[in-house]
């Protein structure tokens, strides 16, 4: 990525973290994306903990994924772990951080496979 695309993500994701504050009833789904894998964490920002986390370089993936486990259909099973996780926790609904990046691909694809997995934001 380029100075300019760096620049402009990190503005992005100023701007969208003025609006968002995860709450302990509705914690923060922040959301980073390497190039090799996706991760994303419920986050109370009030206490300032995780409350819940997965991503796809755990080892669940390493034996269904192949050597790219960024791509879209890891990052919707990366989702919907998050959100089985979430509701063994006891949380149902949640706030969506996409940190700064667009809402496509990988990012959306985390998303709705939240959304499937029972989160609601």
């Amino acid at each position: 990525m380029t100075v300019k695309t760096l620049i402009a993500k990190d503005r992005r994701h100023e701007r969208v973290r003025k609006k968002l504050s995860g709450s302990a009833e509705r914690p923060r789904i922040s959301v980073y994306r390497s190039l090799k894998y996706v991760y994303a964490q419920l986050i109370d920002d009030e206490k300032g903990a995780t409350v819940a986390a997965a991503s796809s370089i755990e080892k669940d993936f390493s034996a269904s994924g192949g050597k790219n486990r960024g791509n879209k259909e890891m990052a919707r099973k990366v989702g919907a772990l998050l959100a089985k996780r979430a509701r063994d926790k006891g949380v149902s609904k949640a706030v969506f951080d996409r940190s700064g990046y667009k809402y496509h691909g990988c990012i959306k694809e985390l998303a709705e496979g939240a959304r499937e997995g029972g989160l609601e934001f």
